[in-house]
């Protein structure tokens, strides 16, 4: 219901009016395909974790107990040997990479900047103590020949283990 009549009324138009005719359609309120949950227990991951995550949707949550666990592991060769994290390996454009060494840092987020109208000048918020967030990044480093190439999880995935 919505403001007092239902939405599946053939009285709906879609875009130059166009009646639907009793059909469904994408748009306010209408039937859309479904979609893949979305999770956001972690919203700063970079870009490339959240679209590579299209075939493992909780890859940050995978990424966490990674860093956790990694932290107290008795023997981290073993560990990512487990984790099946490639020691060397070769990159999708076919650059052979191997293994130097495995990086988690905290990172606490204590402010925020937004562009004013028009993009040219920002302002600058101190976050409240409630929306100040912590999390711990993951970060492989390999070197590909010429220098040293940080990685994260996602990405090492996609590496073909030589």
């Amino acid at each position: 219901m919505h403001r007092g009549h239902d939405h599946h009324d053939h009285h709906h138009h879609n875009g130059g009016g166009n009646a639907t005719h009793g059909r469904a359609q994408a748009g306010h309120n209408h039937i859309t395909p479904p979609r893949p949950a979305a999770q956001w227990q972690t919203p700063h991951l970079p870009d490339a974790v959240h679209a590579s995550a299209e075939g493992e949707p909780d890859l940050d949550l995978v990424e966490a107990a990674f860093v956790e666990a990694f932290a107290v592991a008795r023997d981290p060769t073993s560990f990512l040997r487990l984790a099946q994290v490639p020691f060397e390996a070769t990159d999708p454009a076919g650059t052979k990479l191997v293994l130097l060494r495995v990086e988690t840092n905290a990172v606490t987020d204590i402010g925020a900047v937004m562009p004013h109208l028009g993009g040219e000048t920002m302002r600058y918020d101190p976050l409240p103590a409630r929306l100040v967030s912590q999390r711990r990044r993951l970060r492989f480093v390999y070197f590909d020949g010429t220098a040293p190439r940080a990685l994260e999880l996602a990405q090492v995935r996609g590496l073909v283990a030589t």
